[in-house]
Protein backbone atom coordinates (compact mmCIF):
# COMPACT_ATOMS: atom_id res chain seq x y z
CA UNK A 1 0.00 0.00 0.00
CA UNK A 2 1.26 3.30 -1.15
CA UNK A 3 2.00 5.99 1.58
CA UNK A 4 1.96 10.01 1.22
CA UNK A 5 5.90 11.18 1.29
CA UNK A 6 5.96 13.04 4.95
CA UNK A 7 7.90 16.35 5.46
CA UNK A 8 11.78 15.44 5.40
CA UNK A 9 12.97 16.13 9.83
CA UNK A 10 16.12 17.85 9.58
CA UNK A 11 17.38 16.49 12.85
CA UNK A 12 21.03 16.37 11.85
CA UNK A 13 20.79 20.50 12.44
CA UNK A 14 19.38 19.48 16.12
CA UNK A 15 22.09 17.10 17.00
CA UNK A 16 23.01 13.32 16.25
CA UNK A 17 20.73 11.45 14.22
CA UNK A 18 18.66 8.51 15.82
CA UNK A 19 19.89 5.39 13.98
CA UNK A 20 17.64 1.51 14.19
CA UNK A 21 19.39 -1.28 13.03
CA UNK A 22 17.46 -4.80 12.94
CA UNK A 23 18.66 -7.86 13.83
CA UNK A 24 21.22 -5.53 16.27
CA UNK A 25 22.50 -8.58 18.40
CA UNK A 26 23.46 -10.78 15.34
CA UNK A 27 27.27 -10.61 14.25
CA UNK A 28 26.99 -8.53 12.00
CA UNK A 29 24.34 -6.04 13.46
CA UNK A 30 26.53 -5.77 16.79
CA UNK A 31 29.64 -4.53 15.10
CA UNK A 32 26.67 -2.02 13.25
CA UNK A 33 25.40 -1.33 16.25
CA UNK A 34 29.09 -0.53 18.22
CA UNK A 35 30.33 1.46 14.76
CA UNK A 36 26.85 3.54 14.79
CA UNK A 37 27.33 4.67 18.76
CA UNK A 38 31.42 5.80 18.27
CA UNK A 39 30.46 7.72 15.40
CA UNK A 40 28.41 9.80 17.50
CA UNK A 41 25.00 8.84 16.68
CA UNK A 42 21.88 7.47 18.70
CA UNK A 43 21.39 3.94 18.44
CA UNK A 44 18.58 1.84 18.46
CA UNK A 45 18.82 -1.76 18.63
CA UNK A 46 15.45 -3.96 17.03
CA UNK A 47 15.85 -7.78 17.70
CA UNK A 48 13.79 -9.85 19.82
CA UNK A 49 16.33 -9.64 22.48
CA UNK A 50 18.55 -7.14 24.36
CA UNK A 51 22.03 -6.82 23.62
CA UNK A 52 24.82 -6.15 26.60
CA UNK A 53 25.92 -2.91 25.23
CA UNK A 54 24.35 -0.51 27.44
CA UNK A 55 24.74 3.04 24.72
CA UNK A 56 21.91 1.53 22.44
CA UNK A 57 18.54 1.56 22.81
CA UNK A 58 17.03 -1.72 22.33
CA UNK A 59 13.42 -2.19 21.11
CA UNK A 60 12.75 -5.52 21.89
CA UNK A 61 10.29 -6.04 17.94
CA UNK A 62 9.41 -8.69 15.53
CA UNK A 63 10.15 -6.37 12.45
CA UNK A 64 7.77 -8.68 10.48
CA UNK A 65 5.10 -7.20 12.70
CA UNK A 66 2.77 -3.86 11.84
CA UNK A 67 4.29 -2.67 15.07
CA UNK A 68 7.43 -2.15 14.55
CA UNK A 69 6.05 1.30 13.06
CA UNK A 70 5.51 2.04 17.14
CA UNK A 71 9.21 1.14 17.42
CA UNK A 72 10.46 3.68 14.40
CA UNK A 73 8.60 6.69 15.63
CA UNK A 74 11.06 9.13 16.62
CA UNK A 75 13.82 7.72 14.17
CA UNK A 76 15.35 9.15 11.34
CA UNK A 77 17.79 6.10 9.47
CA UNK A 78 17.05 2.75 9.49
CA UNK A 79 19.72 0.29 8.98
CA UNK A 80 18.22 -3.48 8.06
CA UNK A 81 20.22 -6.33 7.66
CA UNK A 82 18.72 -8.76 4.72
CA UNK A 83 21.70 -10.78 5.00
CA UNK A 84 23.12 -11.49 8.54
CA UNK A 85 26.29 -13.53 6.83
CA UNK A 86 25.15 -16.52 8.79
CA UNK A 87 24.91 -19.38 6.77
CA UNK A 88 24.17 -21.81 9.29
CA UNK A 89 20.55 -20.52 10.46
CA UNK A 90 19.61 -19.74 6.43
CA UNK A 91 20.48 -23.00 5.51
CA UNK A 92 17.61 -24.20 8.77
CA UNK A 93 15.10 -22.81 7.04
CA UNK A 94 12.91 -24.35 4.37
CA UNK A 95 14.07 -22.46 1.26
CA UNK A 96 10.73 -21.49 0.70
CA UNK A 97 9.71 -19.80 4.06
CA UNK A 98 13.14 -18.44 4.22
CA UNK A 99 12.55 -16.13 0.91
CA UNK A 100 9.12 -15.83 2.32
CA UNK A 101 10.33 -14.48 5.83
CA UNK A 102 13.08 -11.78 4.12
CA UNK A 103 10.18 -10.51 1.89
CA UNK A 104 7.81 -9.57 4.84
CA UNK A 105 10.88 -8.40 6.66
CA UNK A 106 11.59 -5.59 3.65
CA UNK A 107 8.41 -5.12 2.87
CA UNK A 108 7.37 -4.79 6.81
CA UNK A 109 10.36 -2.62 7.30
CA UNK A 110 9.79 -0.38 4.05
CA UNK A 111 6.32 0.50 4.97
CA UNK A 112 7.12 0.82 8.37
CA UNK A 113 9.65 3.67 7.62
CA UNK A 114 7.79 5.46 5.45
CA UNK A 115 4.68 5.53 7.80
CA UNK A 116 6.60 6.85 10.83
CA UNK A 117 8.35 9.33 8.77
CA UNK A 118 12.00 8.11 8.62
CA UNK A 119 13.91 9.68 6.04
CA UNK A 120 16.40 7.03 5.42
CA UNK A 121 16.29 3.42 4.69
CA UNK A 122 19.66 1.60 4.19
CA UNK A 123 19.22 -2.27 3.11
CA UNK A 124 22.43 -4.40 3.61
CA UNK A 125 22.10 -7.49 0.79
CA UNK A 126 25.45 -8.53 -1.00
CA UNK A 127 27.54 -8.10 -4.28
CA UNK A 128 26.57 -11.33 -5.29
CA UNK A 129 23.17 -9.84 -6.54
CA UNK A 130 25.18 -8.99 -9.52
CA UNK A 131 25.85 -12.13 -10.62
CA UNK A 132 29.04 -13.86 -10.96
CA UNK A 133 30.16 -14.07 -15.02
CA UNK A 134 32.80 -15.12 -17.24
CA UNK A 135 32.13 -11.31 -18.57
CA UNK A 136 31.79 -9.43 -15.78
CA UNK A 137 34.11 -6.06 -16.33
CA UNK A 138 36.35 -6.25 -13.15
CA UNK A 139 35.73 -3.94 -11.59
CA UNK A 140 31.87 -3.68 -11.75
CA UNK A 141 30.34 -0.16 -11.30
CA UNK A 142 28.22 0.36 -8.32
CA UNK A 143 24.98 0.94 -10.83
CA UNK A 144 25.53 -2.12 -13.26
CA UNK A 145 22.66 -4.37 -13.78
CA UNK A 146 21.98 -7.39 -11.41
CA UNK A 147 22.54 -10.70 -13.67
CA UNK A 148 22.49 -13.11 -10.84
CA UNK A 149 21.19 -16.35 -12.92
CA UNK A 150 20.14 -18.33 -9.33
CA UNK A 151 16.62 -19.06 -9.37
CA UNK A 152 17.15 -20.55 -5.66
CA UNK A 153 19.06 -20.35 -2.85
CA UNK A 154 20.41 -17.52 -0.89
CA UNK A 155 21.48 -15.08 -3.74
CA UNK A 156 18.40 -15.36 -5.46
CA UNK A 157 16.55 -14.28 -2.34
CA UNK A 158 18.56 -11.17 -1.58
CA UNK A 159 17.95 -10.79 -5.49
CA UNK A 160 14.23 -10.50 -4.79
CA UNK A 161 15.30 -8.51 -2.13
CA UNK A 162 16.58 -5.94 -4.03
CA UNK A 163 13.68 -5.44 -6.94
CA UNK A 164 11.36 -5.30 -4.09
CA UNK A 165 13.82 -2.31 -2.88
CA UNK A 166 13.49 -1.07 -6.40
CA UNK A 167 9.58 -0.75 -6.36
CA UNK A 168 9.99 0.52 -3.12
CA UNK A 169 11.29 3.28 -4.30
CA UNK A 170 8.67 4.39 -6.51
CA UNK A 171 5.67 3.36 -4.25
CA UNK A 172 7.24 5.76 -1.22
CA UNK A 173 9.37 8.77 -2.53
CA UNK A 174 9.60 10.37 0.58
CA UNK A 175 12.01 8.07 1.69
CA UNK A 176 15.41 7.63 0.18
CA UNK A 177 16.63 3.74 0.13
CA UNK A 178 19.77 3.06 -0.28
CA UNK A 179 21.15 -0.98 -1.28
CA UNK A 180 24.48 -1.21 0.73
CA UNK A 181 26.08 -4.43 -0.86
CA UNK A 182 29.61 -5.41 0.55
CA UNK A 183 31.74 -7.91 -0.90
CA UNK A 184 32.61 -11.26 0.67
CA UNK A 185 32.42 -10.40 4.28
CA UNK A 186 34.71 -11.63 6.81
CA UNK A 187 34.86 -11.11 10.67
CA UNK A 188 34.34 -13.07 14.11
CA UNK A 189 31.24 -14.99 13.69
CA UNK A 190 30.32 -15.01 10.34
CA UNK A 191 29.62 -17.68 7.68
CA UNK A 192 29.00 -18.03 4.94
CA UNK A 193 29.06 -19.59 1.05
CA UNK A 194 32.70 -17.80 0.62
CA UNK A 195 34.03 -18.83 4.27
CA UNK A 196 32.58 -22.16 3.85
CA UNK A 197 34.68 -22.50 0.44
CA UNK A 198 37.83 -22.48 2.39
CA UNK A 199 36.54 -25.48 4.54
CA UNK A 200 37.37 -27.73 2.45
CA UNK A 201 40.48 -30.13 2.38
CA UNK A 202 41.63 -28.35 -0.77
CA UNK A 203 40.05 -25.54 -3.06
CA UNK A 204 38.34 -26.38 -6.20
CA UNK A 205 39.28 -24.54 -8.81
CA UNK A 206 37.72 -25.28 -12.37
CA UNK A 207 39.37 -25.79 -15.48
CA UNK A 208 40.07 -22.89 -17.73
CA UNK A 209 38.24 -20.01 -15.11
CA UNK A 210 39.66 -17.38 -13.35
CA UNK A 211 38.17 -16.35 -10.28
CA UNK A 212 38.80 -12.92 -8.39
CA UNK A 213 39.07 -12.73 -4.77
CA UNK A 214 37.51 -9.98 -2.87
CA UNK A 215 36.58 -9.33 0.71
CA UNK A 216 35.18 -7.15 2.85
CA UNK A 217 36.06 -6.86 6.45
CA UNK A 218 32.59 -6.26 9.03
CA UNK A 219 34.08 -3.13 10.34
CA UNK A 220 35.14 -2.12 7.21
CA UNK A 221 30.92 -2.63 6.70
CA UNK A 222 30.57 -0.96 9.81
CA UNK A 223 32.19 2.49 8.57
CA UNK A 224 30.55 2.22 5.40
CA UNK A 225 27.25 2.20 6.57
CA UNK A 226 27.84 5.06 9.17
CA UNK A 227 29.07 7.31 6.13
CA UNK A 228 26.29 6.32 3.96
CA UNK A 229 23.90 6.82 7.21
CA UNK A 230 25.51 10.42 6.91
CA UNK A 231 25.62 11.68 3.49
CA UNK A 232 23.98 11.82 0.20
CA UNK A 233 25.23 8.59 -1.60
CA UNK A 234 23.67 6.99 -4.92
CA UNK A 235 20.67 4.35 -4.14
CA UNK A 236 23.14 1.64 -4.92
CA UNK A 237 26.88 1.57 -2.63
CA UNK A 238 29.41 -1.25 -2.79
CA UNK A 239 31.43 -1.69 -0.02
CA UNK A 240 34.87 -3.76 -0.33
CA UNK A 241 38.28 -4.08 0.05
CA UNK A 242 39.81 -2.57 -2.66
CA UNK A 243 41.37 -4.58 -5.68
CA UNK A 244 41.17 -8.56 -5.51
CA UNK A 245 43.33 -11.51 -5.65
CA UNK A 246 44.38 -14.17 -8.02
CA UNK A 247 43.83 -17.66 -6.97
CA UNK A 248 47.71 -18.41 -7.40
CA UNK A 249 47.57 -15.30 -4.42
CA UNK A 250 44.39 -16.82 -2.59
CA UNK A 251 46.66 -20.36 -2.60
CA UNK A 252 49.78 -19.07 -1.40
CA UNK A 253 48.32 -16.96 1.54
CA UNK A 254 45.96 -19.88 2.44
CA UNK A 255 48.82 -22.28 1.94
CA UNK A 256 46.53 -24.68 0.55
CA UNK A 257 46.27 -27.44 -2.53
CA UNK A 258 43.95 -27.19 -5.02
CA UNK A 259 41.73 -30.19 -6.81
CA UNK A 260 40.98 -29.04 -10.26
CA UNK A 261 37.30 -30.20 -12.31
CA UNK A 262 36.67 -29.66 -15.71
CA UNK A 263 33.05 -27.31 -15.21
CA UNK A 264 31.05 -29.45 -17.02
CA UNK A 265 31.99 -33.09 -14.13
CA UNK A 266 32.33 -30.06 -11.52
CA UNK A 267 28.64 -28.89 -11.99
CA UNK A 268 27.66 -32.09 -12.48
CA UNK A 269 28.49 -33.33 -9.06
CA UNK A 270 27.04 -30.41 -7.41
CA UNK A 271 23.49 -30.96 -8.75
CA UNK A 272 23.72 -34.72 -8.14
CA UNK A 273 24.50 -34.05 -4.55
CA UNK A 274 21.78 -31.05 -4.50
CA UNK A 275 19.53 -33.37 -5.71
CA UNK A 276 20.01 -36.53 -3.07
CA UNK A 277 19.74 -33.50 -0.31
CA UNK A 278 23.55 -33.65 0.55
CA UNK A 279 24.06 -29.89 -0.41
CA UNK A 280 21.43 -27.46 0.29
CA UNK A 281 22.55 -24.95 -2.13
CA UNK A 282 22.20 -25.05 -5.98
CA UNK A 283 25.04 -25.69 -8.29
CA UNK A 284 24.81 -22.34 -9.93
CA UNK A 285 26.60 -21.54 -7.01
CA UNK A 286 29.69 -22.52 -8.31
CA UNK A 287 29.45 -19.21 -10.28
CA UNK A 288 31.13 -17.12 -6.94
CA UNK A 289 34.16 -19.62 -6.51
CA UNK A 290 34.74 -19.54 -10.51
CA UNK A 291 34.19 -16.10 -12.35
CA UNK A 292 34.85 -12.24 -11.15
CA UNK A 293 32.57 -10.32 -8.95
CA UNK A 294 34.78 -7.41 -7.71
CA UNK A 295 33.17 -4.32 -7.25
CA UNK A 296 34.77 -0.89 -6.50
CA UNK A 297 33.83 1.46 -3.47
CA UNK A 298 33.47 4.51 -5.38
CA UNK A 299 30.89 6.09 -3.60
CA UNK A 300 32.10 5.96 -0.36
CA UNK A 301 35.57 6.71 -1.12
CA UNK A 302 34.72 10.18 -2.59
CA UNK A 303 33.76 10.72 0.69
CA UNK A 304 36.67 10.10 2.43
CA UNK A 305 36.09 6.00 3.22
CA UNK A 306 39.36 3.79 3.19
CA UNK A 307 38.95 -0.02 4.44
CA UNK A 308 40.97 -0.37 6.99
CA UNK A 309 41.81 -3.97 5.79
CA UNK A 310 43.13 -4.97 2.72
CA UNK A 311 41.79 -8.39 0.72
CA UNK A 312 45.33 -9.88 2.00
CA UNK A 313 44.73 -9.10 5.66
CA UNK A 314 41.04 -9.93 4.99
CA UNK A 315 41.76 -13.74 4.02
CA UNK A 316 44.02 -14.19 6.42
CA UNK A 317 41.19 -13.01 8.97
CA UNK A 318 38.84 -15.09 7.62
CA UNK A 319 41.41 -18.38 7.69
CA UNK A 320 41.80 -17.71 11.23
CA UNK A 321 38.10 -17.46 11.91
CA UNK A 322 37.55 -21.07 10.31
CA UNK A 323 40.65 -22.82 11.64
CA UNK A 324 39.82 -25.97 12.79
CA UNK A 325 36.14 -25.65 11.32
CA UNK A 326 35.09 -28.30 8.74
CA UNK A 327 31.46 -28.42 7.44
CA UNK A 328 29.49 -31.49 6.62
CA UNK A 329 26.18 -31.09 5.55
CA UNK A 330 25.87 -27.88 7.09
CA UNK A 331 27.25 -28.29 10.60
CA UNK A 332 30.19 -28.32 11.63
CA UNK A 333 32.47 -31.59 12.22
CA UNK A 334 35.75 -32.86 13.72
CA UNK A 335 38.62 -33.35 10.72
CA UNK A 336 38.06 -37.06 10.67
CA UNK A 337 34.36 -37.30 10.14
CA UNK A 338 34.81 -33.80 7.71
CA UNK A 339 36.58 -36.72 5.17
CA UNK A 340 33.46 -38.72 4.74
CA UNK A 341 30.93 -36.39 3.96
CA UNK A 342 30.09 -33.16 1.92
CA UNK A 343 31.25 -29.43 2.87
CA UNK A 344 27.92 -27.35 3.04
CA UNK A 345 28.30 -25.07 0.72
CA UNK A 346 28.65 -26.41 -2.44
CA UNK A 347 32.34 -26.14 -4.01
CA UNK A 348 33.50 -27.31 -0.67
CA UNK A 349 31.33 -30.11 -1.46
CA UNK A 350 32.31 -31.06 -4.64
CA UNK A 351 35.99 -30.24 -3.45
CA UNK A 352 35.38 -33.00 -0.93
CA UNK A 353 34.32 -35.08 -3.25
CA UNK A 354 36.63 -34.50 -6.06
CA UNK A 355 39.59 -34.95 -3.00
CA UNK A 356 38.18 -38.17 -2.71
CA UNK A 357 38.51 -39.31 -6.16
CA UNK A 358 41.87 -37.78 -6.38
CA UNK A 359 43.10 -39.83 -3.17
CA UNK A 360 41.38 -43.11 -4.49
CA UNK A 361 43.58 -43.05 -7.41
CA UNK A 362 46.97 -42.10 -5.66
CA UNK A 363 46.02 -45.40 -3.51
CA UNK A 364 45.49 -47.35 -6.86
CA UNK A 365 48.61 -46.18 -8.54
CA UNK A 366 50.82 -47.02 -5.14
Amino acid sequence: MSSQPSPMRSRRSLGPQRVAVTRATSAVGSVLVRELATAGDRVVGLDTRAGTQGDVDWRLTDITSPSVVTALSDVDVVVHLGDEANLAAALDEQPALRRSRLIREVQTVTTAAAASGVEHLIVITSAMVYGAREDNPVPLQEDSALRAGDTEGIVADLVEVEQLLEKARSVHPGLRITSVRPAALVGPGLDTMVSRHFEAPRLLTLRGREPAWQFCHVEDLATGVSIVAKEELPAQVAVASWGHLSQAEVEEISGMRSVEMSPSAAHSAAERLHRVGVVPLPSSDLAYVSYPWVVAPESLAVHGWYPAYDNSTALSILLAEISGHHAVMARRVERREAAIGAAGAVSAAVAVAATAALMRRHRKRG
